[in-house]
């Protein structure tokens, strides 16, 4: 039976050939358009359930004051708060975007311990007040080493501000941003202390860590609370929602990827079904002889379903291998965009199941009719 299945899926190789290179070519398509989907939603998973952001209850755009920071601290529950604001910036030309964030380095870097950074770089880092540290990814983009000078120009806050990087860290986890820029609040307080005024003392987020994970709803609400009827109003949320709350903006281009996705799988279905489907009309007169030799329905519907499966499963097999280049090829022009490409286990294994999948829907039908077949009918059909 298996010999049969082989000698009839290449029996016509340009056919086979095809039909494979098509597969793969949806499974590919499937993978990527998954490890987009994951890439989007990469700044949830890497939340964790003991951070917390408050944020101006109106809009990122509208910033806290500096005074709060004693109000929270002194909130039980919280261990560790820093503080910081989005920055921006422009380094040599607005096509070299990256995230650029002015924070409170010390107990920044206490926070978030996935972000590795060599003791002695970190030394130097903290001592001097123009010093910036950058992750590993962005270091390699642009080819900086360890004193170089970086002159970001400002966007959100005018003005040009020079830099020296003093740390390159690398991520602890495979889904940490290594694509970031963190320097000094103070640097970019004092310096608008001498040129906005008005803009001075402001912070765009605290971030609180919590001593468990089951305190950082009250502690949320706790912090809210403090400042409600205030000429700031704050909203606290875990950093999964914060994170989320990104993602919702571009919920809808996410949901149509979503669906592009799955009607790939659509295209995979047609096609691999029209293949099948020929080939089991070209071979009625095949199936009648073979039924007349004693060959059961279910002989014949065994013979198609694993040919069908044989050619899922060749494209599913070469679609996941292109797939691995492919997400490297997006790695390497978009990492600049998104924190990480998770090719995880679980899109290749929906991939590949999802091929194997459509094979045996493709075959149904045809198996169906093969099993039908009226030996007289078939035989004097074609002959």
């Amino acid at each position: 039976m298996i010999k049969l299945i082989w000698r009839n899926t290449l029996r016509h190789p340009l056919r086979a050939g095809l039909t494979i290179m098509g597969m793969a070519l949806a499974v590919l398509a499937f993978c990527l358009l998954r490890t987009m989907v994951a890439a989007w939603y990469s700044g949830v998973s890497a939340a964790s359930p003991v951070r917390l952001v408050t944020r101006n209850a109106i809009s990122l755009a509208f910033r806290l004051p500096l005074s709060y920071q004693p109000k929270i601290a002194a909130i039980p529950g919280i261990v560790t708060l820093t503080y910081g604001t989005w920055f921006g910036g422009i380094y040599l030309d607005e096509r070299n975007f990256f995230p650029t964030f002015a924070v409170y380095l010390p107990k920044y870097l206490e926070m978030y311990p996935e972000y590795v950074i060599p003791e002695d770089q970190k030394v130097k880092l903290l001592k001097d007040r123009r010093g910036c540290a950058a992750g590993r990814a962005l270091a390699r983009r642009f080819g900086w080493r360890l004193g170089d000078s970086i002159i970001l120009k400002g966007t959100i806050y005018p003005g040009e501000y020079r830099f020296v990087l003093k740390a390159i860290y690398t991520g602890r986890d495979p889904n940490t941003d290594e694509g970031r820029l963190f320097f000094h609040w103070d640097y970019l307080n004092e310096t608008l202390k001498k040129t906005f005024p008005e803009r001075a003392d402001q912070v765009g987020w605290f971030l609180s860590r919590v001593a468990a994970p089951e305190l950082a709803g009250p502690i949320a609400q706790a912090i809210d609370a403090l400042f409600r009827n205030s000429l700031a109003e704050t909203l606290t949320e875990n950093e999964a929602a914060f994170a989320m709350g990104f993602v919702s903006m571009t919920e809808a281009i996410l949901m149509a990827i979503q669906v592009v996705s799955w009607l790939v799988i659509g295209v995979i279905l047609v096609l691999l079904a029209n293949t099948m489907a020929m080939s089991a009309r070209e071979r009625l007169r095949e199936y009648a002889v073979l039924k007349s030799m004693g060959f059961r329905p279910r002989h014949l519907g065994s013979l198609i379903m694993g040919e069908s499966l044989l050619l899922a499963l060749a494209g599913g097999l070469v679609g996941l291998a292109l797939t691995f280049p492919a997400v490297h090829l997006l790695r390497t022009n978009l990492g600049q965009y998104f924190r990480t490409f998770p090719l995880t286990r679980a899109t290749l294994a929906l991939g590949l199941g999802t091929a194997l999948a459509v094979g045996v829907a493709a075959a149904l039908l045809p198996a169906w009719r093969a099993a039908q077949v009226r030996i007289a009918e078939a035989l004097g059909r074609v002959g």
